[in-house]
């Protein structure tokens, strides 16, 4: 029988080992460091969730322009929109912080610069201006910034049990 946590961090165990799209790092240890970088930055637990399953879309068949979308719907299975929203909009972010902040397109790595090409490049001036206006658009963005740097090959970090019981809380107390 599946449960809430099985179909949430089953794709992080069963493909997470995997390359992660031609970085020096696993799918695995890139979802723990961008959880580990929202803790540290005092984010709230369910931003710290959504930075730890901001790629499920990925590890469940997604592709460049969809996984984002396809994630969040998963997560808004059970999981509140402070947890779904942010998963759901941080390619979206990733666009209108190219469009943005002149310096973010040279700080990505050269496999987010390839994705954002298939992923619809910059956003215009008037899509971004629109796009920021949405409630979760800040917490977004802060997620957006963690998953570029959760990238580093020798970053310690918890392993995917440190997050459980804070899933477990968000899910309701569902197992």
């Amino acid at each position: 029988m599946t449960t809430p946590v099985t179909e949430l961090f089953g794709p992080l165990l069963a493909g997470g080992g995997a390359a992660y799209l031609g970085e020096p790092v696993t799918q695995s240890a890139h979802a723990r460091q961008a959880a580990a970088l929202a803790e540290a930055a005092g984010a709230a637990e369910a931003l710290v969730v959504a930075a730890l399953l901001h790629d499920i879309g990925w590890l469940t068949g997604g592709r460049d322009e969809d996984h984002a979308e396809r994630g969040g719907r998963l997560l808004a299975r059970w999981l509140p929109a402070a947890v779904s929203e942010p998963v759901r909009l941080h390619v979206e972010a990733k666009r209108w912080l190219c469009a943005t902040d002149a310096a973010y397109h040279d700080h990505l790595s050269a496999a987010s610069k390839r994705t954002l090409l298939r992923q619809g490049g910059p956003m215009t001036p008037p899509e971004a201006e629109a796009w920021i206006a949405s409630p979760w658009a800040p917490d977004a963005v802060r997620l957006r910034r963690w998953d570029d740097d959760a990238k580093e090959p020798d970053r310690v970090v918890p392993d995917l049990g440190h997050w459980a019981q804070l899933l477990g809380g968000l899910l309701g107390g569902r197992p």
